[in-house]
């Protein structure tokens, strides 16, 4: 297998999670307001954004057609505790027009796929609800 760079994102940040947020691209332009949302928010749209991506990847290769309506809701928390930050994540995913079981293989496949979830792996607790 050949590795191929498929994209990079070039991002500049200032003022940590009080501060801004600017692409090379110019396309995000975002301010990073406390009490800290906005981090967790981008964090959620990126990964809910890679995760239908690699539903859709996963129904390819079981010759499933990919359903219209796919959604992630994504719930991501900071937590602390004793001092030491961490995360927690409930993808909730709506995939109508499949059987449960058939969305569930799906949803199961994807975190396998998508490199947010294959990041994250291990390393937080993430809950991916079938709703």
């Amino acid at each position: 297998m050949t590795e191929k760079l498929v994209f990079t994102g070039k991002t500049h940040i200032t003022g940590g999670r009080d501060g801004a947020a600017r692409s090379s691209d110019g396309k995000l332009d975002i301010k990073l307001p406390q009490p800290h949302p906005a981090v967790e928010q981008l964090f959620g749209a990126a990964w809910s954004a890679c995760y239908i991506g690699a539903i859709e990847v996963a129904a390819s290769q079981r010759g499933i057609k990919f359903p219209e309506g796919v959604a992630v809701d994504a719930e991501i928390d900071l937590n602390v505790d004793d001092g030491s930050y961490f995360l927690r994540a409930r993808l909730n995913v709506t995939v109508p027009g499949l059987d449960r079981e058939v969305a569930r293989e799906l949803l199961d496949a994807a975190h396998g796929i998508c490199p947010y979830s294959k990041a994250t792996h291990g390393n937080i607790d993430v809950q991916t609800n079938l709703l």
